[in-house]
Parts: structure tokens; sequence; C-alpha cells
């Protein structure tokens, strides 16, 4: 026990306290192999699972980094993450799974927020300034974006703190103030500026670009978005005919992969921002048979069935709580030939599954994605016929 708590110690000076990567102490094999047994366990009613798909190199693989500021006793400035299940912030300078270059920016905004008498937020007394940091980074395009989250609209001489940090980073493409004067755990508010650059960073997917803001729904490893999509393609089956609905389709990138090989797409989603994005990266791409709609994906399927829509293959991607029933009635009564179900929680992915088999519908094929290595989460793609 000794020795494991030593290793712990060595891979991560802060694993115990941080309780984000769950698994550090697992060697990658042998992580691959418990999220595979687990996923087969569950699955097993249904069918049987292809073999997980792992990384060939599961470190720094996360391209959203997001930092809390506060500080010491002394008053010097931390920033780091919420230690698991409290407020107390865990100094963190580099980690396993974030993006190296992310982390090194972060390290510099805290060294220059002395020499600019900038303090970060306290959350006790609501006095300080910096909040957070939130970085983006494209994988394919090396853009960076960084987020500086304020408790007040004003940054005193903000010009020049924008050319101290590029000037030691001047691979930062751009930079934006967000606005979070609310007492809440969200890490952004509603307002932002754009006080260096075009206000968010572009990155490439399965041969498309996107467009990330801020606080738009972005996979955070890319390297295993790709395989993951790659395939839901596979298992969609488009012949270039059929009418394909994206479900929670966030910035649209699943939905436009697929309208290469589709008819025609429909994308449903709630996040106004998301959409917004969408339909900005369904113009750069060119694409013209894809239409973004805003609205909840349960009462967007329901109207299509009531209007009797047809719809050949559902594409869905639901949050961690899994899909409402209010949609998987709507799904069943609609009955699309083929369903597409992109999964962040396994379990929720089960209990839907239940549902749907009630209602006509057989598993056919599933498989397990490792898009988190270190941690016990993983991803899967069903598919299912009626």
């Amino acid at each position: 026990m000794a020795g494991e708590k030593k290793t712990k110690q060595k891979v991560c000076p802060v694993a115990s306290k941080c309780g984000g990567c769950q698994w550090i102490n697992k060697s990658y094999e042998e992580q691959l192999k418990a999220k595979s047994m687990s996923f087969r366990k569950l699955m097993e009613p249904y069918c049987r699972p292809e073999a997980i798909i792992g990384m060939e190199n599961p470190k720094y693989y996360r391209n959203k980094v997001h930092a809390v500021f506060g500080e010491d006793q002394r008053h010097n400035a931390i920033s780091g993450i919420y230690e698991e299940k409290s407020h107390r912030i865990v100094p963190v300078d580099s980690c396993l799974i974030e993006n190296q270059k992310a982390d090194k920016i972060i390290v510099s905004i805290r060294g220059l927020l002395k020499s600019f008498k900038i303090r970060p937020y306290n959350e006790d007394t609501g006095f300080g300034l910096l909040r957070h940091v939130l970085i983006r980074t494209g994988y394919a395009t090396g853009e960076i974006m960084v987020v500086l989250v304020l408790s007040s609209p004003i940054m005193p001489s903000k010009n020049n703190f924008v050319k101290a940090l590029l000037k030691l980073h001047p691979e930062i493409t751009t930079i934006v103030l967000n606005v979070n004067d609310k007492d809440t755990s969200m890490i952004l508010g509603e307002r932002e500026k754009a006080i260096y650059g075009k206000g968010y960073i572009e990155d490439r997917l399965g041969g498309m670009t996107f467009r990330i803001s801020p606080g738009s729904f972005y996979q955070v490893n890319p390297v295993q978005t790709e395989k993951l999509y790659a395939k839901a393609m596979e298992y969609a089956g488009l012949t270039g005919k059929e009418t394909v609905l994206d479900a929670y389709c966030g910035t649209g990138t699943i939905g436009m992969i697929a309208s290469r090989d589709a008819g025609r797409v429909l994308g449903v989603e709630l996040n106004k921002d998301a959409v917004r994005d969408a339909v900005s990266n369904a113009r750069r791409n060119r694409i013209s048979n894809i239409r973004f709609y805003l609205n909840d994906a349960g009462k967007f399927l329901l109207e299509m069935a009531e209007e009797k829509m047809p719809l050949d293959v559902l594409l869905m991607d639901p949050p961690r709580s899994g899909s409402s029933e209010e949609f998987l009635t709507a799904a069943a009564k609609i009955a699309p030939g083929r369903i597409v179900y992109i999964s962040c929680n396994p379990v929720t992915l089960v209990r839907d599954l239940k549902f749907l088999t009630k209602k006509g519908y057989r598993t056919q094929k599933c498989v397990a994605v490792d898009m988190f290595p270190y941690t016990d989460a993983v991803e899967a793609v069903c598919l299912l016929s009626k």
C-alpha cells in the first residue's frame, strides 16, 4: 500500500486531493482492460461489444483547461482546481491529462498578477478581480484562446497586461474578458468581450473546420473524437439519400460530418450560443444540406412525428444524465430505421436501451471509446435498428 501511495505521489503530487484522475495508479493497459470488462458486463443483455478503442499516447489530451484563482494565507496568488467535494483550491502547475502549453500559460498569468496589482477573487469576502482562467486550444490548428473570467467588467491596464502575456506566449491567438459577477459555481458569466484577436478559435475535425467560442461545447479529446465519430458514421451506414436528425447537436460537429453522406441533416440544440456556432460552422464549411434549430430535442422530435416528417437515421449524443423519456417516446413514435446513440455514460445508455428495446428496437453493434484516460469514464457508440 505504501508503495502504491508513493507511485501516486511520484506521477502527480496532488492526485490524492484532486480526484480528477481516479486511475492514475493503473497502467494504461490495465485501464483499458477494466473499462472493457465493465462495459461488456453492462452491454451483455443487448449485444456483444467490439474491442475497446484506446489511445496511442494517453497523456496531455485535454484541449480545454480550467484553473480557479485564489490566494493563500499570505495573500499570494494561487491557481489550480477545487479539492474534491470542496471549494478549497489545490495549487496545480502542470497536469498529466491537460494540454501542456495551456498549463504554462496559466502559470504565466499567475506570475503577472502582482506587477499589475490584480488580486484573485475571494469567494468568502467577494473582493478581488480574477476568478478563473479558461484556455482552449485547437489540436489541428494550434490556435489558442485565453478567457479571463473577472468579477467586474473593469480590468486595470488591460492593454499592458495583454502585451506582457503575449510577450511570454506569442502563440496565443485570442484573449477574451468574461464577466461573472454572480455568486455561482458556474465558471463563465453571460457578458464577454474580445480584447485581443477575434474572440474565438477554430479547429479541424473529420475534414471540417469548427469555430469554438469560450462557452461552446467541443469534445475535449480531439484525437479520440475522430475515432468516435468515424465509428458513429460507420454505424449510420449513410448512402447519400437519408434524412438525418442530429439531436443534442451542440456546435454541429457530428451532423456536419454526416452531411457529406446524407441527403439532408437537421440539427437541434437548446444552447443558443452553440446553435450560433453551428450555423457559422456550416457556412464556413459551405454545407448547404444542413439546418439547425434552437429547440428542446424531445419537443422537436414530437413535432416532427406529428407532422409525419420522414426520418431515416437519428444521431443522438445526450448529456451524462442520458435521454429523457419524452425524447425516447418521441423517437419511438417517429420510428427511424436506425438510431446511432453516442453516450458519455454507459449506465444511462443501458437504461435508455432498455426503453428503446421495449419499443421495437434491437441493439446491433456497440463499442466503447476511451476518451478520458486515467479516469474511470468511458464513452460508447451503439447502433439500434427497428
